[in-house]
């Protein structure tokens, strides 16, 4: 019988590894059980612990005490609260109603102080806008609309406004009086106490008043009044209750430095003359369809 070559093993007889003895690994093992070097020099220190800054109460008072700040900065210099306390707006603005207002749109003043910071714009035609008069006392916030502006003719006539010889449209005014009372030199009878009369009347008209107007025989009523010609950096300023408005019709033109503020929106609102309501009456006699309604 014929040998197989030599070199050329007979399928089925290649020799079989020894297998390794007791105790010993294969070089894959042996190299990964490969103890690592001992480190020379400085020992190894384990990492130290990341510490959590809201676990330092000093950050939370920190943290606490910016929130703060920037809660004041916002509210005296961009955004205010303002609460409508008449019915001088009606039906546009309800007794009962908070506004959150825009103050550095006009200018914010510096809190404690007379310094206002400069504004974005002037106010403009239609705008309802928060001013504080300097004839009450104590000094309260007002809304108003504005209906006319620096350099403006502004008269009315039979409940009807003219804009520079134009009547203007307004669908947004209420009146609710039948009859016509006349605007007279200083002072209403029906005013407030806390209103210095000297300073309101029809006395307010006369320097406004056009050439070839005899102010002798000038006599104003709410309802007709003019022309008068709106002097600069003043404005004049209406509620939309007609009727019910105590505005410059009475107080004469506004300046632009007491204008503070813009309406932006209703965050609010409860019929505060809602007596029946239960208990707590914020909640039981609010208003939630006005809740975020904007102000225009």
């Amino acid at each position: 019988m014929a040998k197989p070559p030599i070199g050329n093993p007979v399928p089925g007889t290649e020799p079989v590894p020894p297998a390794p003895a007791a105790g010993s690994a294969l070089p894959a093992e042996r190299e990964a059980k490969r103890p690592l070097p001992e480190l020379k020099g400085r020992r190894a220190r384990k990492p130290a612990p990341v510490k959590s800054g809201g676990d330092d109460p000093l950050e939370m008072v920190k943290s606490l005490l910016w929130a703060v700040l920037l809660f004041f900065v916002i509210r005296m210099f961009l955004v205010t609260a303002y609460s409508i306390p008449s019915e001088s707006m009606e039906d546009t603005l309800l007794i009962g109603d908070y506004l959150m207002a825009n103050n550095a749109l006009f200018g914010a003043t510096v809190p404690f102080t007379d310094i206002r910071l400069p504004s974005l714009r002037n106010p403009r035609r239609g705008e309802i806008v928060v001013f504080r008069p300097t004839y009450n006392n104590p000094r309260i916030d007002v809304v108003k609309r504005v209906v006319g502006v620096p350099g403006d003719t502004l008269q009315m006539r039979d409940k009807v406004l003219y804009l520079n010889g134009k009547a203007v449209k307004e669908p947004f005014t209420k009146y609710v009086d039948g009859y016509d009372d006349p605007i007279t030199e200083y002072g209403q009878g029906m005013m407030d106490p806390t209103v210095d009369q000297a300073r309101y009347g029809s006395h307010n008209h006369i320097p406004l008043l056009p050439a070839g107007v005899d102010k002798r025989t000038y006599q104003p009523t709410r309802n007709n009044w003019g022309p008068l010609v709106i002097p600069p950096a003043h404005y004049w300023l209406m509620g939309d209750n007609r009727d019910r408005s105590l505005d410059s019709r009475f107080m004469g033109p506004i300046p632009r430095e007491v204008i503070r503020g813009k309406p932006l929106f209703i965050y609010f609102s409860y019929d505060k003359t809602n007596e029946s309501a239960a208990f707590p009456r914020p909640l039981t006699a609010a208003r939630w369809d006005r809740i975020f309604n904007r102000v225009k």
